[in-house]
Formats: C-alpha cells, sequence, structure tokens
C-alpha cells in the first residue's frame, strides 16, 4: 500500500479530468458548457453507480496474474489525485506499485477492447500518470486499462515524454477558453455532431 499524502482543498483546482474527455471530444465542449455556462442536457451516468461497478469488477480482476504477469506488488483503490500546479482534479480506480519502484494508474472501461488504444483513453491514463507523479512523488513509465466486456482483457498504455506534453498543452487550451472566453475550432469529426447536445446552438 502507498503511503497517501493528505491533498490540499480540492474544490480550488478549476478542472477535472472530466473537463479533459469533452475537450478531446470537442473543444468547444469547454466553450460551451464552462465559458458560456449552459448546461450539458443529456443524462449522465451517476458516479455512484460506476464505483459500485468498479467495486463489483475488482473481484474479476486476478491479482496472481496481476502479479506474475504485470510485476504488480501493490494495489491502492479510488486514490484521489489533485494539482494545484497542472489545474486539474480527479481519482483513479487503482494505482498499481510495480516491481521496478515505479507506479502505473489502472482503469476500468466498461467497453470491449479496441483494436487501438483511442485518444481519450490515452490521454486520460498518461493525465493520471502525470497526476500520480506530482502527487505520491513516484515515476509513472505507463498505465494500464482494464475492458471489462472483453473478458477483462488488460491492455498496457505507454506514457512517453510526447503524451505528457500533449496532455499539459490540452490542459492550457481549456483553461484559456474558459479564462478568456476563446471560441476554439470544432472537432474534425462532424459525426460527433449528429449527438451533441450544444448542435443546435453551434456555428458548424
Amino acid at each position: 500500500m502507498i503511503g497517501l499524502p493528505v491533498t490540499s482543498d480540492a474544490s480550488v483546482i478549476p478542472l477535472t479530468v472530466t473537463h479533459l474527455l469533452e475537450h478531446l471530444f470537442c473543444p468547444r465542449f469547454s466553450y460551451f458548457e464552462y465559458a458560456l455556462r449552459i448546461p450539458e442536457r443529456q443524462e449522465k451516468r451517476p458516479l455512484v453507480m460506476k464505483g459500485r461497478e468498479v467495486h463489483e469488477e475488482r473481484r474479476r480482476t486476478n491479482p496472481t496474474y496481476l502479479r506474475k504477469k504485470l510485476g504488480v506488488l501493490g494495489r491502492d483503490f479510488d486514490v484521489p489525485l489533485a494539482s494545484a500546479r497542472l489545474g486539474v482534479r480527479g481519482s483513479v480506480d487503482e494505482v498499481f506499485t510495480l516491481a521496478d519502484g515505479s507506479l502505473a494508474p489502472f482503469d476500468y472501461k466498461f467497453a470491449e477492447a479496441p483494436r487501438q488504444i483511442f485518444l481519450n483513453q490515452k490521454m486520460q491514463s498518461v493525465l493520471y500518470g502525470l497526476l500520480i507523479e506530482e502527487v505520491l512523488g513516484r515515476p509513472v513509465h505507463r498505465g494500464y486499462l482494464c475492458f471489462v466486456r472483453s473478458k477483462h482483457k488488460i491492455v498496457e498504455v505507454p506514457h512517453t515524454e510526447e503524451d505528457r506534453n500533449e496532455v499539459r498543452q490540452t490542459l492550457a487550451e481549456i483553461l484559456d477558453i474558459i479564462r478568456d472566453g476563446v471560441f476554439p475550432q470544432a472537432t474534425r469529426y462532424k459525426a460527433r455532431c449528429l449527438d451533441c447536445c450544444y448542435r443546435n446552438i453551434c456555428i458548424q
């Protein structure tokens, strides 16, 4: 088990991991929801339900496999993380302590494993890695995703310096939009507009 430090008041930190995921879906999400404060009009899965599902899935994750195949020496659950320097806060499903002395975020995805890890999945893992390094003071070289609907397939996500810089740049872009009201370019993937709750007020 990791000796978790007492975090500062996370409520004063402006961004969450959700901000990053919504921004990667379309940068204008950040503008409409957080700069103009137009609420997203669609049902969101309650966090408590996700928490219950994660708790249930942990019983199905084979600790022997984790220890032998991934070199996991310890697991911490529902780890809260907050960084005033990065301006972001969140909570990771699990943090692994690995045999090489590094730590790694472990996140459950209630989906089938894709042929290639999606950008938002990779960036979320890298962001958790940055938070873990800052809050817990240990190196992070990789993360892991567990795809529940693919028989709990576990996929390794390498964390490169290029990935870390991309996450930092994206967080800076989100803060610019929220604080300065910068109107960003829309997503290049226009199919996403069909299901967007802001499509009726967005200049596409």
